[in-house]
């Protein structure tokens, strides 16, 4: 069965979607909206040539019935998408995140989907990312005993002077709430993956860049009942050994009672076992051209596996609301000096 999907949007990374469809064996993109039809226009004559080009969500739904209708526009915008996307009864719905602009919205477009009875899922990549899938299997092996601690230092090094961010996503200057809310909601998420739920954070958060409005740099632990914990060292201003400083973005240490686990910025995955000098590399295969060891697709895939083989489905919005409750925890934590509970 090949699925019919509509994406809204084309911007910065919504080509990074429509691009990932048109190699989905399992998809057609067959729609593409935004709201300058010259944009769009652009993004379907580069990546799915024969996609219908609209400029209101209700135009396309007019003459389209997709079976996936993929959000990717600004946060503001998503809970009234979502409405008029469910009057369409697709199969699934899809949508970016930052997912809605507050917490209320967020938890309406979840009830309305609940509602409708149609599977909404956040577009959270970097779970999808090949290293932690990879490190997901590892953990679950055993290959290091039992875990002690995950650590991940964000060192991008995009973040320093007045131009920061302008070639490549501008508004990253003019958002109040920047590393955390942008960029870490990642790891909050991929910490929920790898170890589960915490029960608790505490967080310190700076900004080091004059020119942009909200917090560039910082940290926040996860503590957690059994002892373990998992800390995000973030700063955009400093960088890190890699080709592409935007492939794994930082690098991430793993430690349990018999070894540990090392990502670094090339992708690459390293075992050292306990009291040995040595490393071993563990072979991970991955696409080096596309985004993020090309999890865009990887997301994509899983959504049409589950519509068309009804495996598992992660990432759906119910769940996500956790990370979002977990984000303003760590806004509260830095604000007020003090461990938050969760």
């Amino acid at each position: 069965m090949t699925l019919r999907v509509l994406t809204i949007g084309a911007g910065f990374f919504a080509e990074l979607h429509v691009e990932a469809w048109a190699r989905n064996p399992d998809a057609d993109p067959v729609g593409l909206v935004d709201r300058d039809r010259a944009k769009a226009d652009t993004l379907a004559c580069k990546h799915a040539p024969k996609a219908a080009r609209f400029d209101t969500l209700e135009a396309a739904l007019d003459q389209l019935t997709p079976d996936i209708i993929d959000i990717a526009t600004p946060p503001e915008t998503h809970l009234d998408l979502i409405k008029t996307a469910l009057k369409a009864q697709p199969k699934a719905i899809i949508c970016q995140k930052p997912f809605c602009g507050s917490m209320q919205h967020a938890a309406a477009a979840v009830q309305s989907a609940k509602e409708a009875a149609t599977p909404l899922i956040i577009h959270e990549n970097f779970r999808f990312q090949p290293w932690y899938r990879r490190l997901h299997t590892e953990l679950a092996k055993g290959t290091i005993g039992d875990l002690l601690q995950i650590t991940f230092r964000l060192r991008p090094g995009d973040g320093q002077g007045p131009d920061a961010y302008l070639s490549r996503q501008p508004y990253f200057q003019k958002m109040d709430r920047f590393l955390i809310h942008e960029t870490a909601i990642h790891w909050i998420d991929t910490f929920r993956y790898l170890l589960g739920e915490p029960d608790a954070v505490m967080a310190d958060l700076r900004r080091l860049n004059p020119a942009i409005r909200g917090e560039d740099a910082g940290l926040f632990i996860f503590k957690y009942p059994d002892g373990k914990r998992a800390i995000f060292d973030g700063n955009r201003l400093a960088d890190h050994a890699a080709d592409n400083p935007r492939l794994t973005m930082g690098e991430c240490l793993l430690e349990g009672t018999t070894g540990s686990l090392t990502l670094n910025g090339f992708g690459q995955i390293h075992h050292r076992p306990r009291g040995d000098t040595k490393t071993t590399q563990l072979h991970t295969t991955y696409n080096t051209k596309n985004f993020g060891g090309d999890c865009v697709y990887s997301f994509q895939k899983h959504v049409t596996d589950h519509l068309t083989q009804n495996t598992p489905l992660e990432n759906t919005a119910q769940d996500y609301l956790q990370n979002m409750r977990i984000e303003n925890a760590i806004y509260t934590s830095a604000k007020q000096g003090h461990t938050v509970k969760l």
